[in-house]
C-alpha cells in the first residue's frame, strides 16, 4: 500500500526526522491505513495542534482534513462534555501518561457521540517525545445499552418494592375481611396463595429486565417454607430460564401441590418426602416439572381431585396452555406438570 492518506504537511513533515527512514514509513502507513480513527498531535507546537488525522477520524467526526489539522482536539468538545473527563485527558498530557477515557464529543453536524479515547505518548529511538497519539472509538451504542440495562435494573428494584407492598396490602385486606365475616380459615387459605406468589416474584424481579428468569429460584422460594428442617424436600433441576410471565402460574401450581401434600399427602405423614425435578423436554419446547411424593398415607384420589386446589391448578394450566398428569401411587402422588417454554 502507498502512503497516500496522510496530508502533505505530515508526509513532508518531521516523521523522517523523528524516526529512522524505514520505521518512519511503516509508522506513517500504519497510521494512515488503519480503520481505527486516529490523530497525532505535536506536543512541541503551541496549543498542541493535530498534525495528522486519518480517513477514519475524518469519517467519524465529519470534518475535512483542512478543518482538523492545526487545531487542538478540544474543538470536538461541546456544552455537554464532562469536564472531569477533560481534566483526566489534560493530566495525562501533562504527565506523558496513557489514559483511556469515555468523553462526549461533537461531530461537525452537531450530533454527539461517545468517544472511547485512548491517549498516549509516542517516543522516537532516542526516547524523545515526538507525538501524542489518540485513537477514537464510537461507543455510543455501548453506552446506550449500559444505560438501558441500568434503567431496567432500577425499574426492577422499584417494581419489586411496589409488588411487595401490594402483596402486603392485599394480605391485610383479606385478613380483615376474614375476621369481619367470620371466615378466618378461608382467608388464611387465600393468604397462603398470595404469599406464595409474593415469594415467587421476590427472588426473581431483579432478573426481570433480561426477559427470562431462572425457574429454579422461584421454585425454591415457593417451596422452602414447607421444609423447615431441610429434610423433607429434595429439589433437582438445571439452569432453565423461563419468561417472566410464567412465574405466577408455576408459583401457584406448586403452592397448591404443596398445600395438598401438607393436608393429605407425604407432608401429612411423619417422614414423608417430596422430590421436585425440573428441566426442558427433549424437544426443548416445554418446561417439565416432576412432583414425586413418598412416605405419605394412602388417600382417596377422588376426594382430592374434586377439591378447590385441584380445580385451581387445572384452570391455571389450561389458561397458559399447560397440562398436569397425576398418578396416585401407594407411596403418594406423582404429578408431571408441563408448560410451554415460550409461554407469555
Amino acid at each position: 500500500m502507498r502512503f497516500d492518506d496522510a496530508p502533505e504537511r505530515f508526509r513532508a513533515g518531521n516523521t523522517s526526522d523523528q524516526f529512522s527512514g524505514a520505521s518512519g514509513v511503516l509508522f506513517e502507513q500504519a497510521m494512515a491505513q488503519t480503520r481505527m480513527a486516529i490523530c497525532l498531535c505535536d506536543p512541541h507546537a503551541e496549543d498542541m495542534p493535530i498534525v495528522f488525522a486519518n480517513r477514519a477520524f475524518r469519517r467519524l467526526t465529519g470534518y475535512s482534513e483542512d478543518e482538523i489539522v492545526g487545531r487542538n482536539c478540544r474543538f470536538l468538545q461541546g456544552p455537554e462534555t464532562d469536564q472531569e473527563s477533560v481534566a483526566r485527558i489534560r493530566k495525562a498530557l501533562e504527565t506523558e501518561d496513557v489514559v483511556v477515557v469515555e468523553v462526549l464529543n461533537y461531530r461537525k453536524n452537531g450530533t454527539t457521540f461517545w468517544n472511547a479515547l485512548h491517549l498516549g505518548p509516542i517516543y522516537n529511538d532516542k526516547g524523545e517525545l515526538v507525538y501524542f497519539f489518540g485513537s477514537q472509538w464510537d461507543v455510543s451504542d455501548v453506552r446506550a445499552s449500559r444505560a438501558e440495562e441500568q434503567h431496567a435494573k432500577e425499574m426492577a428494584r422499584e417494581l419489586s418494592h411496589r409488588m411487595k407492598n401490594m402483596f402486603a396490602v392485599i394480605s391485610g385486606i383479606v385478613n380483615v375481611t376474614g375476621r369481619v365475616r367470620g371466615i378466618q380459615s378461608e382467608a388464611a387459605e387465600i393468604n397462603a396463595r398470595i404469599q406464595a406468589l409474593g415469594r415467587a416474584y421476590e427472588t426473581t424481579l431483579d432478573e426481570a429486565s433480561s426477559g427470562s428468569i431462572a425457574i429454579g429460584e422461584a421454585i425454591r422460594a415457593v417451596l422452602s417454607p414447607y421444609d423447615q428442617d431441610g429434610q423433607r424436600l429434595d429439589l433437582r433441576g438445571n439452569g432453565v430460564s423461563m419468561p417472566f410471565t410464567t412465574i405466577s402460574v408455576i408459583g401457584l401450581v406448586l403452592h397448591e401441590l404443596a398445600a395438598n401434600s401438607t393436608k393429605y399427602g407425604a407432608w401429612a405423614a411423619e417422614g414423608g418426602k417430596v422430590e421436585v425435578k425440573w428441566g426442558l423436554s427433549d424437544d426443548g419446547e416445554s418446561l417439565v416439572i416432576d412432583w414425586i411424593e413418598t412416605g405419605g398415607p394412602r388417600v382417596d384420589p377422588s376426594a382430592i381431585e374434586d377439591g378447590t386446589g385441584t380445580a385451581i391448578v387445572d384452570r391455571l394450566l389450561s389458561t397458559g396452555r399447560g397440562s398436569i398428569n397425576r398418578t396416585w401411587n401407594e407411596s403418594g402422588l406423582n404429578a408431571v406438570v408441563t408448560f410451554p417454554a415460550g409461554a407469555n
